[in-house]
């Protein structure tokens, strides 16, 4: 079962994500998603695997492309393809084990992963 993160070295939360993994031994995939933006079919998948079909429980509303956008009323297409876009909208770390995801804010909640599997 693998793991990726949707990962931001300059986020010490991510960091602080990366540092757990390391200790549990968790082999990850850091997808760097700001230099290689997830596409709107990755986010829908992302989405899924959050147990959740809302954008916003990955958009970041207090970025400034957030407001400058105008995406307070925006439609659920509208958000996934203004994250797509601009991926500095995307939550951070998300944390993927096999089928299910978390939006890892605080870092530890990525525990919550791998409290019924295998690690």
């Amino acid at each position: 079962m693998g793991t990726s993160i949707f990962f931001n070295p300059e986020c010490s939360n991510c960091r602080t994500a990366q540092a757990i993994l390391a200790e549990r031994g968790v082999e990850a995939d850091y997808i760097r998603y700001l230099e290689d933006a997830p596409t709107r079919a990755d986010l829908e998948a992302v989405l899924a695997k959050l147990g959740t079909d809302d954008p916003r429980q990955i958009v970041r509303t207090k970025e400034a492309v957030y407001a400058a956008l105008d995406l307070d009323s925006a439609s659920r297409d509208e958000l996934l393809d203004a994250m797509a876009a601009n991926p500095i909208l995307i939550q951070r770390p998300i944390v993927i084990h096999g089928d299910r995801a978390v939006v890892a804010r605080p870092p530890e909640r990525l525990l919550e992963l791998f409290d019924h599997t295998d690690g």
